[in-house]
């Protein structure tokens, strides 16, 4: 393929490798298990580049949802309640899902359905706030629910977030190289001069397809 995406035909490598070199450009291997192998002119630099622009582009669109736990007693206490919820309010402002547990002991394993509702409690309490995404579950001798904010909720958070500070003109000024100043004319000292590289074309055994 050429530059432009363009199908050149079945060529040498050879002749692939001069049509690079006539075009400043690099042959690069694109389907080598293919018969015949392809390969594709281009500029193998600036691919790269816009490759790592795109995937961190990527990366910064995947939300990053943080899970937190909180544990609750069947028979908690109406301040240890409300502490427990100022919590649970606090983690889903912030964005993240809240596991909820509820830990029974010894003979409360016989009253499960207490768990059950100080679970359901929970949820008509963070009404508009959270939405059930795990339905209260008997795992052992515990009772697991895991709540998330709504979508609502997960933009506010995003947009609660602290954006970077754009440079200011002032700041790159700042970081401006000074100009290395001329030496005397009678110091005898010299520059050191650049050495030409000789590109040379990598020896490669594909075909162009």
């Amino acid at each position: 393929m050429g530059a432009d995406g363009a199908q050149i035909g079945i060529v040498s490598t050879q002749d692939a490798l001069r049509r690079a070199q006539e075009q400043d450009l690099d042959l690069v291997e694109v389907a080598p298990q293919a018969s015949p192998p392809v390969a594709r002119i281009m500029d193998y630099g600036k691919y790269k580049y816009e490759r790592d622009i795109r995937m961190k582009e990527a990366r910064k669109k995947q939300a990053r949802v943080e899970v937190k736990e909180i544990k609750f007693r069947p028979k908690i206490d109406p301040h240890d309640y409300a502490t427990k919820k100022g919590h649970v309010e606090r983690f889903l402002r912030a964005g993240a899902r809240v596991k909820v547990t509820i830990m029974f002991r010894g003979r409360e394993m016989a009253h499960t359905e207490l768990g059950r509702r100080i679970l359901d409690r929970l949820v008509n309490d963070l009404e508009g706030l959270a939405v059930v995404e795990a339905a209260p579950k008997q795992d052992g001798r515990n009772m697991v629910m895991v709540i998330a904010p709504t979508k609502k909720q997960v933009a506010a958070a995003r947009a609660e977030q602290p954006r970077p500070r754009e440079p200011r003109a002032e700041d790159a000024r700042r970081q401006e190289p000074r100009a290395e100043e001329p030496l005397p004319a009678d110091s005898g000292a010299t520059e050191p001069e650049a050495e030409p590289v000789k590109a040379e074309p990598a020896a490669s055994t594909t075909e162009q397809g």
